[in-house]
């Protein structure tokens, strides 16, 4: 059964960051709630609900950005104290708004996530873990790769707290004190932690940046998955989770905000596994949610905070009154009393902007006068999306985008993104003497203060892109964001690999640190930490979300071994890993141990994806013929079974192909890159032989491509 959640905008503060809103305890039952948000303006603001209206209770001044904020207060008493940290320092304010903490963590990075329990303080920085009891060090833990969020979990059935860390290796990290309990793998680099039960218990729930959700049972020496719900439906990342009983049926509901601004509600029916029951779809990104009573007594909702910083309430309180006739009479008074406030505030506003323009024309004509450029923030997001091996890059300003305009120096596809609006045009140029291989331009429509693109890089090509961003207000100005493509772009990291597959090795040798080869890694792969992993050596596992190919890198001082399925991924790592060791005048001493069963190997799974799209172009061909045939004979009913197949799915099948630009020449690509490596490797040019592998190419059968790659 859906649920039936009527919005309600209540106030707007800055731009806001990831869970930076929370719900006060309610006085009593049915009591509405005062609500907490903060922003990147420093600023923390605290108000109520009275008479449809938001009632400030406080209002710090401003200061540095706000990035977390959370409940706490004596254990056994309401949880009504505000604590925000901004940068490297905690502090804490009643729900009077008086600051009663001002607490500096010493760390050298700012503070990215905190849970606070009774006297107990855990922060996190990006690799740093620090626990206080009492404003006083008790715990300290390294990462091996960037933490994104953190809880506690405290119950009867657990002997201490338990401090669990999300990390983006695909990892939660389970604490005793200052050391690592153990790790729990999840399916995707988890984003964001919360307790399903904030009274106590082991139960946590996790959200991915790919948009995944599952409940994990924490114990003290192991941990078991409960469910997990995959994001079938292509949705954004997750930013926040609550568990809330908004059905009513008392048993605690899924909340869920995601980075494309669709918020979503997950209950359970007679099993465990939890169903969807509604869902909505904001114009941008939602930072927290929280549910709780805020609007009106005895009407239970979901309150979200965006990235722009509008706070929404989803009310199950009906916007109209069906009981009487003297309700509805009550109601329309409210709406027009309201909506008389709102003309009142509008015609102040337009009075205060025609004064602002007034006073910017007279300083304008000064001769010393300069005109300020207007700053304006930029979420942005640049992701490998493991379903069809592309990259999204997701840009979001908390005003209007005017246009976008997209360079490259390295060969991209850009892909169709169904929800992107913009209109976009590209512009020829010329790769030789300026390094552009994409030039295209987004122009967006009037209120449009997100755009999700979609990129599609080739592996062992390498290089930045850029994206100008430009507002709509004025003066205009433009804000620049780079993103580096990474030579093998397209892998990712995984927990294990198939260790069965016919291999390829590429051994490295000399005087290098540590430090030095983990750079090159870093400068390789995605997905790998900056930061200089703990100890003497580290292994990582990564998988080709394109083919499916794998890829296994072990490295220490002085020595690195790389192992993979396919001679390209061998050959791509030989070539970049020596032209940065040349630029430190390293030596390396390079060897290969390579399989040629691998090759037979990597075409075989190469073949469904070829296979499929020679299929599919095979189709497109055919559609206009056809139905030119059709309009010609009145019908379709003498066509083959085949055919008539093609004719009723040629919409989808257009639209396929559409979506998928240059896929056929980039397979083609991919098994040409393949022969070349096999024989370089062995000290031969077959360049020259490259056009007879593309005629074997074009009339495609599996058994004849792996007889040419034999007998060449």
């Amino acid at each position: 059964m859906e649920i039936n959640l009527n919005r309600v905008d209540y106030i707007q503060v800055g731009v806001t960051s990831q869970k930076t809103m929370r719900l006060l305890p309610a006085l009593g039952k049915k009591t509405t709630q005062k609500v907490a948000v903060a922003d990147n303006d420093g600023i923390l603001t605290c108000f109520g609900m009275k008479k449809s209206e938001a009632v400030p209770v406080f209002k710090t001044l401003p200061g540095q950005k706000i990035s977390r904020m959370d409940l706490g207060g004596a254990a056994g008493t309401p949880q009504e104290k505000i604590f925000v940290c901004s940068g490297s320092q905690v502090r804490g304010f009643t729900k009077k708004g008086k600051q009663f903490l001002t607490f500096d963590a010493n760390l050298t990075e700012s503070i990215n996530a905190m849970h606070v329990s009774g006297a107990d303080l855990f922060v996190c920085a990006s690799y740093i873990y620090n626990h206080y009891c009492d404003c006083k060090d008790q715990d300290y833990f390294l990462s091996g790769d960037k933490i994104n969020d953190i809880v506690c979990l405290s119950s009867e059935n657990l002997s201490r707290p338990v401090p669990v860390l999300a990390c983006q290796d695909r990892v939660l990290r389970v604490l005793q004190g200052s050391e690592l309990a153990y790790e729990v793998e999840v399916p995707g680099p988890p984003s964001v932690l919360e307790r399903y039960n904030k009274d106590g218990g082991e139960d946590i729930l996790y959200g991915t940046t790919d948009g995944k959700i599952g409940l994990i049972h924490i114990g003290e020496g192991s941990a078991a998955t409960k469910w997990e719900i995959d994001n079938d439906k292509k949705k954004g990342g997750i930013l926040c989770l609550d568990a809330y009983d908004i059905t009513g049926d008392g048993v605690r509901d899924v909340l869920v905000g995601r980075d494309d601004g669709t918020v979503t509600v997950y209950s359970f029916d007679s099993g465990n596994e939890p169903a969807l029951r509604f869902e909505l779809a904001l114009s941008e990104s939602v930072t927290s949610i929280q549910g709780g009573c805020v609007g009106k007594e005895s009407y239970d909702e979901i309150l979200t905070a965006t990235y722009t910083g509008w706070v929404t309430g989803l009310t199950t309180e009906p916007q109209k009154a069906e009981v009487g006739a003297g309700d509805e009479v009550r109601m329309s008074k409210e709406v027009q009393s309201k909506v008389e406030g709102l003309r009142a505030e509008l015609e102040q506003l337009q009075v205060k902007v025609q004064l602002g323009r007034e006073q910017y024309q007279q300083t304008s004509l000064s001769k010393t006068a300069v005109s300020v450029v207007p700053a304006f923030s930029i979420n942005d997001k640049f992701t490998l999306c493991q379903d069809d091996a592309s990259y999204s890059l997701t840009l979001e300003v908390q005003t209007a985008i005017d246009n976008l305009l997209l360079q490259s120096d390295v060969p991209i596809d850009l892909l169709d993104v169904d929800n992107n609006s913009a209109v976009v045009s590209f512009s020829e140029c010329d790769s030789e003497p300026n390094g552009n291989f994409l030039l295209a331009t987004y122009r967006c429509q009037a209120n449009t203060t997100r755009l999700e693109l979609k990129v599609r890089s080739i592996e062992g090509q390498y290089g930045t892109l850029q994206a100008y961003v430009t507002h709509r207000l004025q003066p205009k100005t433009c804000q620049v964001r780079q993103y580096h493509i990474k030579p093998l772009s397209l892998h990712q990291r995984t927990h294990s690999i198939d260790q069965d597959r016919p291999m390829n090795r590429l051994s490295l040798v000399g005087q290098f640190s540590f430090a030095e080869i983990h750079s090159w890694v870093v400068f390789c792969l995605p997905e790998v930490p900056e930061k200089t992993p703990a100890g003497e050596s580290v292994t990582f596992y990564f998988l080709n979300t394109f083919l499916g190919t794998q890829l296994h890198a072990t490295y220490s001082k002085g020595e690195g071994h790389f192992k993979s399925d396919n001679i390209s991924t061998i050959s791509i790592l030989s070539d970049v890993l020596s032209k940065e060791a040349t630029k430190r005048k390293i030596n390396l001493n390079i060897s290969y141990d390579i399989n040629d069963d691998s090759v037979s190997h990597t075409l075989k799974m190469i073949h469904p994806k070829l296979e499929y799209q020679l299929v599919l172009a095979r189709k497109v061909q055919l559609i206009d013929a056809l139905k030119e045939l059709e309009l010609h004979e009145g019908n379709a009913d003498f066509l083959i079974a085949e055919y008539r197949s093609i004719l009723d799915e040629s919409a989808s099948l257009l639209e396929e192909y559409k979506r998928q630009p240059a896929h056929l020449e980039r397979l083609y690509g991919m098994i040409t890159d393949l022969f070349i490596d096999k024989f370089k490797f062995k000290g031969q040019n077959v360049k020259a032989r490259v056009s007879s592998l593309l005629e074997i190419l074009d009339g495609y059968d599996l058994n004849s491509l792996l007889d040419f790659f034999r007998e060449a």
